[in-house]
């Protein structure tokens, strides 16, 4: 059975950092593209950073306009794990945080619709 676990979520200061962290089981996802996506109530899920599968050369990283300079996508252990690293948050940064992953494709999506796992997601809260 194939899990997203994510952890690291929490309460912050604004002006603050934080790491989540996405562990991925039950198959691996070397050449599948990840990424992270937030949500607030009453809202779409909003897609945050991603990254491409592993490949010879590495792997590519897209991010989503409001936390582009802000944020650093990560991915190891063949790519089953992906890092999402915050800094200067703000607190509209406040949002359930999920990670993501696309079955079998390896192409970028900022539609939540294109990926089939989800991890339950972790609350991150940004205070002012």
């Amino acid at each position: 059975q194939v899990q997203l676990v994510e952890s690291g979520g929490g309460l912050v200061q604004a002006g603050g950092s934080l790491r989540l962290s996405c562990a991925a089981s039950g198959r691996t996802f070397t050449t599948n593209f990840m990424g992270w996506f937030r949500q607030v109530p009453g809202k779409e899920r909003e897609f945050v950073p991603g990254a491409t599968g592993i490949g010879p050369n590495g792997y590519s990283t897209y991010y989503g306009v409001s936390v582009k300079r802000r944020s650093t996508i990560l991915r190891s252990n063949a790519g089953n794990t992906l890092v999402l690293q915050m800094n200067s948050l703000k607190p509209e940064d406040t949002a359930v945080y999920y990670c993501a992953a696309r079955r079998v494709l390896n192409t970028p999506a900022a539609n939540p619709h294109e990926y089939d796992y989800w991890g339950q997601g972790t609350q991150v809260t940004v205070s002012s």
